[in-house]
C-alpha cells in the first residue's frame, strides 16, 4: 500500500504546480472561457489517473523484467544474440514510447503528412535500437564509454552540415522524446541486469549499467538527420 501512497504523491507533485500556475495565469492575465477552462480540468484529471496507473505498472512491470532479462543475457554467452535482443527491446519499447508518439504526431500535422507519422516513429526506434545494440557491445566487450559518446556527438555534428535547417530541430527533439517514461526505466533496468551479472565477475564494473541512455538518445537525432538528408 505504501508503495501506491509513494506513487501518488509523486504524480500530485508533478501535476498540482501546473495546475495551480494554469488557475493563478486563468484568473489574472488569460481569461479563457469556462468551458475551456473546465475541460483543462477534466484533462487534468484523467492524465493523473493516468499517469498514477502507468507509473505503478512501470514499478510492478517494467523494471523487474527488463532487469530479469538483463541479467538473463549474459548468461547466453552469444555474443550476436545479446546484441540482436537488445536491438528488438530498444526498437518495440521505442514504438511503444507516449512521447514519440506526441512529437511524431505533431510533426506529420505540421508537415501536411510529407513526413508520416508512423515513418518518424519507426525511424526514432530503429536509431534508438541500434544505439540501444551497441550499448550492449560496449558492455560485452568492455569498450571505452567516452570514445562512444564523442564519436558518436562527432557524428552528429558532422551530418548536421548535410541536413536541411528544418530537420535539425526535429532532430534534436526526437532525442529528447525517447527519454521519456516507457523507455527511459526499461533500458535502465535493462542496462542495470546486465551489469549485475557483469559484475559479478569482475567488480571494478559498477557503473556500466549506466550510460545506456545516454547512448539511446544519439540514435535517433542520426536517424531523423538522415531522414533529413533523403527528404531535403
Amino acid at each position: 500500500m505504501s508503495h501506491f501512497f509513494e506513487q501518488f504523491k509523486e504524480v500530485s507533485m508533478a501535476i498540482l504546480p501546473m495546475v495551480l500556475v494554469v488557475t493563478v495565469l486563468q484568473y489574472t492575465l488569460i481569461g479563457l472561457p469556462h468551458d475551456i477552462f473546465i475541460q483543462f480540468l477534466i484533462g487534468v484529471l484523467f492524465v493523473g489517473i493516468g499517469l498514477f496507473l502507468f507509473l505503478v505498472g512501470v514499478h510492478i512491470g517494467l523494471l523487474p523484467i527488463g532487469e530479469m532479462i538483463g541479467s538473463t543475457l549474459p548468461k547466453i554467452k552469444k555474443t550476436w544474440l545479446i546484441v540482436a535482443v537488445g536491438f528488438f527491446l530498444g526498437l518495440v519499447v521505442t514504438i511503444a514510447e507516449p512521447d514519440v508518439r506526441v512529437l511524431a504526431f505533431q510533426i506529420d500535422q505540421v508537415s501536411d503528412g510529407a513526413i508520416s507519422n508512423h515513418l518518424l516513429v519507426y525511424t526514432v526506434a530503429i536509431g534508438v535500437a541500434l544505439f540501444v545494440a551497441l550499448a550492449m557491445i560496449k558492455m560485452m566487450l568492455n569498450l571505452s564509454f567516452v570514445h562512444l559518446l564523442i564519436g558518436g556527438y562527432g557524428l552528429v555534428f558532422l551530418l548536421a552540415i548535410f541536413t536541411p535547417a528544418h530537420f535539425l530541430p526535429i532532430s534534436f527533439d526526437a532525442g529528447g522524446v525517447t527519454t521519456g517514461p516507457m523507455t527511459v526505466p526499461f533500458i535502465l533496468a535493462l542496462g542495470v541486469g546486465v551489469a549485475s551479472v557483469l559484475r559479478a565477475k569482475d567488480g571494478s564494473r559498477t557503473s556500466d549499467g549506466f550510460g545506456f541512455v545516454a547512448l539511446a538518445s544519439i540514435g535517433p537525432i542520426l536517424a531523423v538527420m538522415i531522414l533529413g538528408v533523403i527528404f531535403g
